[in-house]
């Protein structure tokens, strides 16, 4: 069977879920509700963000769960998601050779983030993208 391309990841068909964790995970106190979002919704939360902004991370998690009615977003599945999203992004943008209806990922990850040193693709285009809209 072929390996799923970053594409395919991304349009899995997946539902979100909202879970109620009884035990303290990462920065989310025990008793809370948590959402589990799915790489779409990260994706189209992304494409909603302005050209020169920047967004952190915390900020899509607290937005999500709070359009979602939880309390918090899951800090693991929501940098999974997001690296699916960037590779899609750059798969689309390398099919292409275009940045037209690419989702803007830079406008989110840092260039020096743990998560920019995991990419299949090099810094260079997230400081390049950056540069290009101030996003600084």
């Amino acid at each position: 069977m072929a390996k799923k391309t970053w594409t395919d990841k991304l349009n899995v068909k997946k539902e979100s879920k909202i879970k109620n964790i009884d035990f303290d995970f990462a920065d989310i106190p025990a008793n809370s509700s948590m959402l589990i979002a799915t790489p779409k919704i990260i994706d189209d939360y992304i494409k909603q963000i302005p050209k020169g902004k920047k967004v952190t991370t915390q900020t899509i998690r607290k937005d999500l769960a709070l359009s979602n009615g939880a309390d918090y977003t899951c800090p693991v599945t929501t940098g999974i998601f997001l690296r699916i999203v960037a590779e899609a992004a750059y798969e689309k943008y390398q099919s292409k050779n275009s940045l037209k209806d690419v989702t803007p990922f830079w406008r989110v990850i840092e260039p020096n983030s743990p998560l920019a040193k995991k990419l299949s693709f090099r810094q260079d285009f997230l400081i390049e993208q950056r540069k290009k809209e101030g996003v600084l």
